[in-house]
């Protein structure tokens, strides 16, 4: 199984949040997408910001990206 790392994405800066072992990328992707609701809950100031977890694998090869504000749903 793949080892994929999770990033808050700040501007230009990455803050490593972890890694962890999963089946493939697309339950790396749904962890992408509860670590983003769940900064953007506890860390409000990120909001609107342009602020976004991202995924890379062992390689650093970035795989996955998700805005920590949600899409809305008129821009679905």
């Amino acid at each position: 199984m793949p080892y994929y790392s999770f990033d808050l994405v700040v501007g230009e800066e990455f803050k490593n949040q972890g890694g962890i072992i999963l089946e493939d990328i697309e339950v790396a992707s749904d962890r992408a997408v509860q670590l983003a609701s769940e900064l953007s809950q506890v860390k409000p100031e990120l909001q609107r910001k342009g602020c976004a977890v991202r995924v890379t694998d062992r390689d650093h090869n970035e795989v996955y990206r998700t805005p920590l504000d949600p899409v809305p749903a008129w821009q679905r």
